[in-house]
């Protein structure tokens, strides 16, 4: 009866989006670099009780419009990661039977929850014709967030989030994935592979000129896609075009199609 209320009231209190960060220093890190640092967030037990209901009302809206797309392996029923690995090792094996070529670019999206653009994902929910009472719920558990850091002794004072999805919430990693679902569709040579924030973009040729030409081609498109909805690519988690197939060893291309001297920059920031 309580839960319900909020749907029907819309009123969510303050105290359940409020979010404490503790800092928890990395194994082997330094003390002094803000870096060293694996922030811990922690958000109200009963705020985290209504996400699941919240949740539940959302996977609801998902399976019954086939989102999201079958390319998108995470907090899905049956598309676990060891799935997603077993495809792209089956479609690479195939090209070696087919003397084919695969290259592929790595992509990992930088602060991926932290940086969701909220009005853009209402825009998206709303295009995915979401009930009003629904998008009305998940606004209103997105805006006015408010957070405090706890570092040792020491407490800051309340902030406003200007940005992004609860990195705890149960219902963020869904929200996540619809942001990303209408990511640029492939072409004919070219396949997505997708896992929370990483993304394995893969072209297919027989020959290996071609391989760089597809996967700048879409690389060029998706920038676009990234710039509109204010989504960064982490480059140093990011990986450069590699060729595996035919040949006995990989080899690594450049976006001009040369062979690059292990370069881990991925050609969409080149």
């Amino acid at each position: 009866m309580f839960f319900n209320a909020i749907f029907r009231t819309q009123y969510f209190l303050a105290a359940w989006k409020h979010v404490r960060v503790f800092s928890i220093l990395k194994p082997g890190k330094g003390q002094a670099l803000p870096s060293s640092y694996r922030p811990i967030s922690l958000l109200e037990t009963i705020g985290k009780l209504f996400e699941k209901i919240l949740l539940s009302r959302i996977l609801y809206e998902v399976s019954g419009g086939g989102l999201p797309h079958d390319r998108k392996f995470w907090f899905r029923p049956k598309h676990i990661t060891a799935l997603q690995l077993a495809r792209l090792v089956e479609k690479v094996s195939s090209n070696f039977e087919e003397k084919r070529l695969k290259g592929a670019v790595f992509l990992d999206v930088a602060k991926a929850f932290d940086t969701v653009w909220v009005d853009g994902l209402l825009y998206k929910l709303t295009i995915l014709d979401f009930p009003s009472y629904l998008l009305k719920t998940i606004s209103l558990y997105l805006n006015g967030r408010t957070f405090e850091a706890s570092f040792q002794t020491a407490t800051s004072t309340s902030h406003r989030m200007r940005a992004g999805v609860a990195q705890v919430g149960i219902i963020s990693p869904i929200l996540f994935s619809m942001y990303v679902n209408d990511m640029h569709s492939p072409s004919l040579h070219v396949e997505l592979a997708l896992y929370a924030n990483d993304t394995a973009v893969i072209a297919t040729s027989s020959q290996t000129a071609l391989l760089p030409k597809y996967l700048e081609t879409y690389l060029s498109n998706i920038k676009r896609w990234l710039s509109e909805w204010r989504i960064a690519i982490d480059v140093s988690k990011s990986s450069s075009p590699r060729a595996v197939g035919a040949s006995r060893y990989p080899e690594q291309y450049s976006s001009s199609g040369s062979q690059s001297n292990g370069s881990t920059t991925p050609v969409i920031l080149e």
